[in-house]
């Protein structure tokens, strides 16, 4: 009995089918928008380090990259539901609705991040050793300019911030693919900018409420005062801060993902 649900409800070989038939059915949904990306990417790191320097490039390519590819892609994996005919076949496919929501995880969530992720380490490590063996090496200041400039690393506070905004319109883009049959991308931006601006404006009236000569206010994060010539910066304790972290980093992408398996089950019935 236990055995039969579970083959009901996942079994390797014909999840490994739906997921070689989701991509290659669709190659210019799904393969289309992570070609765009990298090659966007490229672009944008190319732009922004003539205009603006390595740091700039290296983070905006990164961010932009990784957070707009995810997006456009995950509002393509549940694409199916644009017209009556192709839902009702997607939803007829024999699998379960568990294979089909973890197939768009697995494009969406780890096959998306781990070409993206290796291709801007062999993109960033080429555009830095043109830069290293491009270096006169007899000049007095061979070596900071040598050291000015290494690798993009993939620990550092901007590439969590990155991740966790990644993880959060990910799947928002994904719950909208299902609710909003058309123009999903657009509709869950509007809403998803929306909500963004609303808690934003609001915290901003509460801490105006509270303070006076507010220079700048993040929300859950900080409050910049500014006194006479000077700024403070007002931050939450540690374990409120902990708990924004993991609330965003965690409960929220949680939250979302599921609702999208929800969603899909709702659909079936």
């Amino acid at each position: 009995m236990t055995l039969n649900f579970m083959n009901d409800t996942f079994e390797l070989k014909r999840f490994g089918l739906l997921l070689k038939k989701t991509i290659l059915e669709r190659p210019m949904q799904i393969i289309g928008p992570v070609v765009l990306t990298l090659a966007a990417t490229l672009a944008l790191y190319a732009l922004a380090l003539y205009f603006m320097g390595w740091n700039p490039a290296q983070n905006l390519a990164f961010i932009w990259g990784l957070v707009g590819g995810g997006c456009f892609l995950a509002s393509a994996v549940f694409g199916y539901f644009g017209t009556n005919a192709s839902g009702s076949a997607y939803l007829t496919l024999p699998a379960s609705i568990f294979e089909k929501w973890l197939c768009a995880i697995i494009i969406a969530g780890v096959l998306f991040c781990s070409i993206f992720f290796l291709f801007f380490r062999v993109m960033d490590a080429s555009f830095v050793s043109v830069y290293h063996n491009g270096l006169d090496k007899n000049s007095p200041l061979y070596a900071r300019m040598y050291d000015a400039v290494h690798l993009y690393t993939f620990d550092s506070n901007m590439v969590w911030q990155s991740v966790s905004v990644y993880l959060n319109f990910v799947g928002a883009m994904m719950v909208g693919s299902l609710y909003f049959n058309r123009a999903s991308t657009v509709k869950v931006a509007l809403v998803y900018v929306g909500a963004i601006a609303v808690i934003y404006f609001l915290n901003l009236f509460l801490v105006h409420m509270m303070f006076s000569n507010v220079y700048q206010a993040s929300p859950f994060y900080f409050v910049f005062i500014k006194v006479g010539n000077d700024i403070g910066k007002i931050e939450l304790p540690h374990i409120a801060d902990q708990i924004v972290g993991i609330t965003w980093f965690y409960i929220i992408p949680a939250i979302l993902w599921l609702t999208t398996y929800i969603r899909l089950r709702e659909k079936e019935i």
